[in-house]
């Protein structure tokens, strides 16, 4: 029985377990973390979570954060993961002004109690307008990749909208094959505020809330006109997280994310 030191902790809703091996010290267990993180990602079966971060050691950075979702599959980036391992690593000591390495970039965040502002990697992938079928019709879809895929739709009634379904349908899609994508559903929409819904891939459900969601459907409708920086978007958590940019034409720059984050508990997973 292995007996590994975790930390949960929770931003806008989306939690995730920490494990911190930036001294190198489980490589020795030889872990596989796609196991783990299926293990201890169950809800009421185990600790419950939207996916398992592990922290390792990095030349570039103040340390590396890998995101493993509760499907075992791990993922180039995670934006309310950077912001829940910024606020682990200043609680360690580490300094309120971190650089992260991640597979789709180094990003650098700052930490201010509990509020963390991330500066996220340019977007790119950018199509919109996209006339999808989905079943019985036809969906306007707008695709961005703020790090990670995701597919952003404007709905009417979202408080309603059938998310789970429509979401899985279009994760699922032949268009977004063979990696599939994230969706995001966006309603309510004012100059300066959104609400917003996401589906996730890898979880496979409606989460509470989505860094790179909720990034992703504040730049799709900067680049419609229908919002303007700085945009605050309502969660399905209620929490709300707030995203800054700048737009030039097409060109998205100065992307930035800034959101609470907290720390929920500590202790040790007891794994085979």
């Amino acid at each position: 029985m292995k007996k590994i030191r975790f930390t949960k902790a929770v931003a806008s809703g989306n939690d995730f377990i920490i494990v911190d091996d930036t001294d190198g010290a489980l490589n020795a267990l030889n872990l596989d973390y796609s196991a783990l993180a299926k293990e201890v990602c169950r809800r009421k079966l185990s600790l419950g979570a939207d996916g398992l971060l592990v922290l390792e050691k990095s030349t570039p950075a103040s340390f590396r954060m890998r995101i493993i979702n509760p499907d075992g599959s791990e993922v180039d980036m995670c934006g309310n993961g950077i912001r829940c391992s910024a606020v682990y690593a200043s609680d360690r000591g580490w300094g309120d002004e971190l650089t992260i390495e991640t597979a789709a970039g180094i990003l650098s965040a700052k930490v201010a109690q509990s509020f963390v502002k991330i500066k996220m990697s340019e977007p790119c992938e950018v199509k919109l307008d996209m006339d999808l079928e989905v079943g019985s019709e036809f969906l306007k879809v707008h695709h961005i990749n703020t790090g990670v895929p995701h597919a952003v739709l404007i709905v009417e009634k979202i408080e309603n909208y059938k998310v789970k379904n429509v979401g899985r349908k279009i994760r699922e899609h032949s268009v977004f094959a063979p990696g599939g994508t994230n969706v995001d559903f966006a309603g309510k929409i004012e100059k300066h505020s959104v609400r917003i819904r996401t589906y996730e891939r890898g979880v496979e459900d409606e989460t509470l809330a989505c860094g790179t969601g909720i990034v992703a459907a504040a730049l799709v409708l900067g680049l419609l006109d229908k919002v303007s920086s700085p945009v605050k978007l309502r969660t399905q958590s209620g929490e709300v997280v707030t995203v800054y940019f700048d737009i030039s034409g097409k060109k998205i720059s100065n992307v930035y994310l800034e959101g609470e984050a907290r720390i929920v508990c500590e202790g040790k997973i007891c794994s085979n």
